[in-house]
């Protein structure tokens, strides 16, 4: 089941950093690199995050979620995608990125990731991201911007 979340609910929140810190510290392995923001964020900052979410249940226990922005008409920018790493590999992130499509179908969907977190770019390769740029963040540390139109 996929739901929207609210993340004033300090419970919901408290589980969603959870998931988001483990999820951000299998990347930072990945590309070798820790200083990723969300990584470092507290319970307070998520829950005053501007974005829009969506969590998906295994049941009643939050697996993993998305959070995006429509910044216009035609754009959805999705700023985080995680999934429990205990949960990893099973689909979660597919269906999560599945149902944003049909709920805010808009021309251009824009993600960016770890230019070395192979699974995360293979994922959005397979769904018609096509790279739009690479920025570096950190010594050698690469951050690959893809972009969809449909």
């Amino acid at each position: 089941m996929i739901t929207p979340l609210d993340l004033t609910d300090r419970a919901l929140a408290e589980r969603v950093l959870t998931i988001q810190h483990a999820a951000y510290a299998v990347e930072a392995e990945l590309i070798g690199f820790d200083g990723i923001p969300p990584l470092e964020e507290d319970l307070d900052g998520l829950m005053s995050s501007t974005e829009l979410w969506l969590g998906r249940y295994d049941g009643t226990h939050l697996v993993g979620a998305v959070a995006y922005e429509l910044p216009d008409d035609r754009t959805v920018e999705i700023s985080r995608l995680i999934v429990d790493p205990a949960r990893a590999r099973r689909g979660h992130g597919r269906a999560l990125l599945d149902h944003l499509d049909r709920i805010e179908p808009r021309p251009v969907s824009l993600v960016s990731t770890g230019s070395a977190n192979l699974p995360a770019v293979n994922l959005y390769k397979s769904r018609g991201y096509a790279p739009a740029g690479e920025v570096e963040v950190a010594p050698g540390i690469y951050i690959t911007q893809f972009r969809r139109a449909s």
